[in-house]
């Protein structure tokens, strides 16, 4: 039961809840390095994934035939690291697109989980709240793109607050389910 899921684990969803508000402090704090900074961390990430997976394709070649699919990961995942220390003006801005992207599908997904949850929990309005806060988010990103990565860094750390404050309140809100069910079961 996934009510009973969210109640028990109340606090890991409050722990979102604290990490989403401080990553959007920190995008309101420095905006201009926070950009910097999260489109290097993608291309080293993405460098490294793809140098990880080479090795793995080229160390695994004689025990699966289909050792160069896992190469040819690797290399793209190479050429994007690369590409994304090469042009990082460009890297932003899709990454803003995947961040849309993200918004989007988690915002509906959200939304979903609150309408079945509304007779299981209360509070699942917060859940869903978010959800629709998430799909306007990545709604706005992507009708506006060149709207300039920096002002588009500016909502996406008021979304991070809202959103973790929203975490935070339903946390709290499904904290007292766990004992509700106690009594209901004894």
């Amino acid at each position: 039961m996934l009510a009973n899921i969210l109640s028990r684990y109340w606090w890991m969803t409050a722990l979102r809840g604290a990490a989403w508000i401080l990553f959007g402090l920190t995008l309101l704090t420095w905006p201009g390095l926070s950009l910097v900074v999260l489109t290097l961390m993608f291309g080293a990430f993405v460098l490294i994934d793809g140098i990880s997976a080479t090795a793995t394709a080229l160390g695994g070649r004689r025990e699966n035939e289909s050792w160069w699919v896992l190469l040819l990961v690797g290399l793209c995942g190479i050429a994007v690291g690369v590409m994304t220390f090469l042009t990082p003006g460009l890297t932003a801005l899709a990454l803003l697109l995947y961040i849309a992207v993200w918004a989007i599908v988690t915002g509906v997904l959200q939304t979903v989980t609150a309408i079945r949850l509304r007779k299981e929990i209360e509070g699942e309005f917060w859940l869903a709240l978010s959800g629709i806060l998430s799909v306007v988010f990545g709604v706005l990103i992507l009708a506006r793109p060149g709207a300039g990565a920096m002002s588009v860094l500016w909502l996406i750390g008021l979304y991070a607050m809202v959103f973790g404050v929203m975490l935070v309140v339903l946390a709290f809100r499904v904290r007292g389910f766990v004992h509700t069910l106690a009594r209901t079961r004894a």
